[in-house]
């Protein structure tokens, strides 16, 4: 059986990351029989990162990767989208992996009322006397990373425009049809939906938060996905 590494559920879930979500929509969308395995310390993973797959043969890190080996083994996540649409999609994905994303880090790991969650989520199998300087210690190696990336570059502002224009962008598609570019599922919405979930999972009220909770497009693409394709 193929196992999911991802990391825990949180805020109501499958899992806090995206990226894992993303992982575990495509491996029920395969029809591939699979398991969750819960894991909060990555380091001996091969990217030092989640999701990872475990087949029966070795260890896949990258949800893309994954995405590879599945439609290797004959899972068609675009099927019946033309060329041109399969390009949208791959540019729907990288725009929600390579920039959404990043707000939503920067939402929950720099936002002082949402930090103490985190800690008490992500942390726990940190002993409790030494955990908040620890955890500390890696939130600042997060934000630091974020501002090498150049997202904690902007201020609250200009970080909320450039998310508008993304999620603008996201809304002119849905106008089209029911899921991004179908009337069922793709790749695209494997990426963006878990997005827009964790963006309005954060749990504090945020700019970003409200956006999507506000919008009743996006809200109702959410939990459109969360009830195609169930994986809790």
């Amino acid at each position: 059986m193929l196992t999911l590494l991802t990391y825990p559920s949180a805020f109501g879930l499958f899992s806090a990351s995206p990226f894992c979500v993303k992982t575990a929509l495509m491996l029920q969308h395969s029809g591939q029989v699979w398991q969750r395995s819960d894991m909060l310390d990555p380091r001996r993973m091969p990217h030092q990162k989640l999701p990872v797959l475990r087949t029966p043969e070795r260890l896949i890190p990258d949800s893309d990767l994954i995405r590879d080996w599945l439609e290797q083994k004959g899972a068609e996540f675009d099927q019946g989208l033309s060329d041109v649409e399969k390009a949208q999609s791959r540019a729907l994905v990288r725009m929600a992996e390579e920039h959404l994303y990043f707000h939503i880090v920067l939402d929950r790991w720099g936002n002082d009322e949402v930090w103490p969650i985190l800690r008490e989520t992500f942390f726990t199998g940190i002993p409790a006397l030494i955990r908040k300087p620890a955890s500390n210690a890696i939130r600042k190696s997060v934000l630091k990373g974020i501002t090498s990336q150049g997202i904690g570059r902007f201020s609250l502002p200009e970080r909320m425009d450039r998310v508008e224009r993304d999620l603008e962008a996201i809304s002119a598609h849905l106008w089209q049809s029911r899921f991004l570019l179908a009337d069922q599922p793709t790749s695209a919405d494997m990426s963006v939906g878990p997005m827009l979930a964790a963006m309005r999972a954060t749990p504090a009220d945020t700019p970003l938060t409200r956006r999507i909770k506000q919008d009743n497009l996006l809200n109702s693409y959410v939990d459109r996905m969360e009830q195609a394709i169930p994986i809790a």
